[in-house]
Order: structure tokens, then sequence, then C-alpha cells
């Protein structure tokens, strides 16, 4: 089978015949489709669009000011003998933190294309940044999907954990090649060219969100005709014999397949059976990110001849790391502990917030991110500007 799907003119066969067969399935089945549409345009407007936005304008304006230079100059003690990537990258992985899909993974892209890294220390922070946010995983799939702000920490602390071991697993991917040094690109801050900056920011974040909805829309709309044909169902009894041994039925079989191609999708899915086990596999889920992400990171690449496959192994790593910790966490620290229980009421009164506060708070959060990094950044400024006085006189 694989030697038929590397000739070409097969491959062109089995890609002919699948987009005829999609062609006739929009004929045929017109009505979910466009309810996939609406559902995926809803989704969209109301989430995908208000949480990402400020993140991606944010996470381009401390690229394009020179802010992430800074802030590499006071995070290189810790990128360096941690990630082996010099402390410039140190910008992709707080955003990655903080903003969701892909947020992380366009800044490291954005930081290797102003030669603010190498291509090697690209790779090793695409392989770990790109991270779900926290508002997704508390929120949708703890409070969501779970009904439980404990269920959600959990989730979101392990997938945090893994996506740092991750990150010291890839610190060995090509070990000759180590951080990039400092030496002839001093930091630069940008200030003089704020609203050129602020401009492309704004108008390249657009075109960015714009993109990933896009993805979300065929995405949703290809799996409500894959389940409604049958197929999805069919290729989980398959997928379900061969994982037997593993005592995975035709229901889970089919949520993991779900999950594969489309994160949300498939942690909804996840409404019943054992806890251990809805709670291992979305942390997979989180951890791979699904399809639909990848296909959106794919997009951000275009011709920067950054690989794709490390990016693919760290997030399946990611996934397997991430579903281990939580079935280890899960029988060793109960979800009401005292101080899992604090935090966890904490998390259901922020996924209890109506849409346009919630949407409030995270706007207020990226800009106080952004006004952080630039307080930041005025400082070293400041203290670097005072020692070169001092040299002079």
């Amino acid at each position: 089978m694989g030697r038929i799907v590397g000739k070409a003119q097969y491959r062109d066969i089995l890609l002919g015949a699948g987009l005829l067969w999609a062609t006739f399935a929009l004929v045929l089945w017109p009505e979910q489709a466009m309810g996939a549409m609406r559902d995926g345009i809803k989704l969209c407007g109301n989430v995908i669009l208000p949480s990402l936005f400020p993140f991606f304008v944010l996470s381009s304006l401390v690229v394009e000011l020179g802010m992430s230079r800074y802030l590499g100059k006071l995070l290189e003690p810790v990128m360096a003998p941690l990630f082996r990537v010099n402390g410039n990258c140190a910008a992709a992985l707080a955003l990655g933190f903080v903003g969701g899909y892909p947020v992380g993974a366009q800044t490291a892209i954005q930081i290797y294309e102003n030669g603010q890294c190498s291509r090697t220390e690209a790779e090793r922070m695409l392989a770990f940044c790109n991270n779900s946010g926290p508002a997704f995983i508390l929120g949708v799939v703890g409070a969501g999907v779970f009904g439980s702000g404990a269920a959600g920490l959990l989730l979101y602390l392990t997938h945090l954990l893994a996506s740092l071991l991750v990150g010291m697993l890839f610190r060995f991917y090509k070990p000759g090649e180590g951080p990039q040094t400092r030496r002839g690109r001093g930091p630069q801050f940008q200030a003089a060219n704020f609203s050129k900056s602020f401009t492309k920011s704004v108008t390249g974040t657009l075109c960015s969100t714009l993109n990933i909805c896009a993805f979300i829309l065929f995405f949703t709309v290809f799996l409500r005709i894959l389940a409604h044909a049958g197929v999805l169902a069919g290729a989980a009894r398959l997928l379900s014999a061969l994982l037997t041994p593993l005592g995975m039925d035709q229901t889970w079989a089919e949520r993991l397949l779900t999950g594969l191609v489309e994160v949300s999708s498939g942690v909804s899915s996840l409404t019943d059976g054992t806890l251990s086990g809805r709670l291992s596999m979305a942390a997979f889920m989180l951890g791979w990110a699904g399809v639909s992400v990848h296909c959106q990171v794919m997009a951000f690449l275009g011709d920067s001849g950054l690989s794709i496959r490390t990016y693919v192994i760290g997030k399946l790593l990611h996934g397997a790391l991430s579903a281990s910790l939580t079935a280890l966490l899960f029988r060793h620290i109960p979800l009401s502990a005292p101080a899992s229980f604090y935090l966890a009421e904490q998390t259901e009164a922020i996924a209890q917030l109506d849409f346009n506060r919630a949407l409030t708070i995270s706007a207020a959060a990226a800009w106080g991110v952004w006004l952080a990094f630039l307080a930041l950044t005025v400082y070293v400024v400041q203290k670097n500007s005072g020692k070169g006085r001092r040299n002079v006189v």
C-alpha cells in the first residue's frame, strides 16, 4: 500500500477519487454540509476571532518592534541550557502558553524570518511552543466537557509540563548546532517605526486569523460529512480491531479519530465513560492539537524552509507525554485535594463568565502582557544606555 501511494500516478488517482467523492457528498447531503458550515462560522465568530486576534497582534508587535531581542538578553540563561535556543525564542514560548494554537508557532516562525534565531532553533521551538491556551482547557474542556474545574486544571498543568519535557528532549535535535550567538546582532528597539509596525501587525493578524477560520470551516464540514456517510464509523471499527489488546472499543476509536483531525470536536465527544480514560484521551488530543491546527501551522510556514516533520514528531510526543502524565497524576493526586479544590473554584468562576466579559478580560490580559513587555524593554534600554555613558566617560 505504501508503494502504491508513493507513486505519483497512483497518488493522483487516489486524490482524484477523493475529490470526486467529496463533490458527490456535498450534492447528496447539502443540509448536513450547510449545518456544519453554520456551526463553524458560529465557532469562528464567537470564539476564534475574539480570542486569537488580540494575542496575534501582541505576538506580531513583540517581534516587529524588536522587543524579543531584549527579552532574549534577560532570558538567555534559562532558554539556552534547557532548550538549546537563544533567549529571543522566549517570546514564542510565553505567548504559546497564554495565547493558544497557533500563536506560539506563528511567533517562532516570525522570529526566524526576522533573523533572530537560526533554522535549527526555530525547528526546536516549533516542536513544543504551539500549545493550547488556558481559556480553552480550563473553560471549554474542564468546566464545559468534564463539568469540573479541577479536571481542567489537571489537564492544563500536564499540558504545560509535557510541552516543557518535549522542549528539553528536542535540545538534542541536531546536537552539533548550539544556540545562535549574539555577536554582531545587538538588540535594536525599533520605536521610530511603531506606526508602521502596528499597522502591519493588525492587517497581517486579520489575514492570519481568517486563514485559521478557513481551515476550521473546512474540517468542520469534512468531519460532519464523514460521520453522516458512515466513513468515520467504518474507520473506527478498523482501528478498534487493531487496538483491541489496549481495550479500545468502536466508540473510543471514533472519538480518537475525531480528535486526531479536529481537537475541539474530539474533546467535545468525551461526554461519557470512565473519568480516567476520558482525561487521558483529552490530554492526548490537546497535546496532538489535530490536523486542522497543523494545517494552520503549515500555512504560516510557507516558503520559510522549516521542517514540518520535526513539528509533527514534537506534537505526537506532546500528546503521548500529556496522556501519560495525566494518567499518572490522576492515580496519585486526588482532584479534591485542598490546593486543587481552591484553584478549581477559581477556574469554574472564570468559566461561568458570560462571553462579553470573558472577551474583555482576554483582551485586557493581552494588552497587559504587551505593556509589561514594553516596560521591561524600556528598563533594559535605559540600563544599557547608562552603562554606555559610563564606559564613554
